[in-house]
């Protein structure tokens, strides 16, 4: 992820993740979310569009202790939760540097079901 301060940012999302997070040097952090890495590279211009370059959803099981954490490391909330009658929906925030991100609480399994028969459902990727 492109960003104006490398550890920052990985520190804010390792924290976030309860997951390790290492700084390279000034320019290069990262966070270790196995079975992904993800690297904050320091870039010299400016975001120039509000648009984000990245957008996780983060699933989590409570989502006021998540905003409430999210909240403490950084992020703000950008939008009121979209919650349903069964307690499943959605809250956007915005880390440190802006970029939007989704805490989704799906307690039915009808949002992961929905993404992995997406997957199941598409063609195997070459070899």
């Amino acid at each position: 992820m492109d960003c104006a301060d490398p550890a920052a940012l990985a520190q804010f999302w390792g924290n976030l993740l309860t997951v390790r997070w290492a700084v390279r040097d000034a320019s290069w952090a990262m966070v270790d979310a196995e079975p992904l890495l993800i690297a904050f590279q320091r870039v010299p211009e400016p975001r120039s569009s509000p648009k984000n370059r990245l957008h996780l959803d983060v699933q989590v099981a409570d989502a006021a202790a998540a905003v409430t954490q999210a909240v403490a490391l950084g992020a703000r909330v950008l939008r009121e939760p979209e919650v349903e009658a069964s307690g499943d929906g959605y809250v956007v925030l915005a880390d440190p540097e802006d970029n939007e991100f989704c805490f989704v609480i799906d307690n039915g399994g009808g949002w992961t079901a929905s993404i992995r028969a997406a997957l199941d459902a598409a063609p195997e990727p070459p070899a």
